[in-house]
């Protein structure tokens, strides 16, 4: 039923709540799995608003920044992906650059995803305007199956 299973993470646990859905999903259909994560054009800002060879070093700092943090999310996918390989799914890893819904969108459209699954963070309130949410702007967009599972706070009450 699904043959490509895409996975937004963001690097939280709230975020990884969804993966024993997609595991057990994966093994019983026999889907591949397409982890990704989106690195927001603000990360890279720096880059862009200092062009002028006045700024050398802050443009040198903010690439060797970028690639810092392109390489700890290429680990941090690479981890999951080994993960689900171990158990005999088929996975995947994408690190794209660009704003967060529309490149889950052009992921999911690219790769030929059936299926989107992702956790919402659960905000309310000014937090969520202040914030957005990823989850309800991918909802607004997606043309193809969408698992949403809502993650809590991860802190045990007292």
């Amino acid at each position: 039923m699904y043959q490509s299973i895409l996975v937004p993470l963001d690097g939280s646990a709230r975020a990884e709540r969804i993966l024993p859905h997609v595991e057990a999903l994966a093994i019983r259909f026999k889907s591949r799995v397409l982890f990704l994560q989106v690195l927001n054009p603000l990360q890279v800002a720096n880059i862009s608003l200092h062009v002028s060879g006045i700024h050398t070093d802050l443009i040198a700092q903010s690439l060797k920044d970028f690639n810092r943090r392109y390489e700890e999310v290429q680990q941090y996918l690479a981890g999951w992906q080994g993960e689900f390989r171990e158990k005999g799914i088929d996975a995947r890893k994408f690190v794209e650059q660009g704003t967060i819904v529309e490149t889950i969108m052009m992921v999911a459209n690219r790769e030929n995803a059936d299926l989107i699954a992702m956790a919402s963070h659960g905000r309310t309130g000014m937090s969520r305007v202040f914030y957005g949410s990823v989850a309800a702007g991918v909802l607004q967009l997606v043309d193809r199956p969408m698992l949403l599972v809502r993650s809590r706070n991860l802190e045990k009450p007292a």
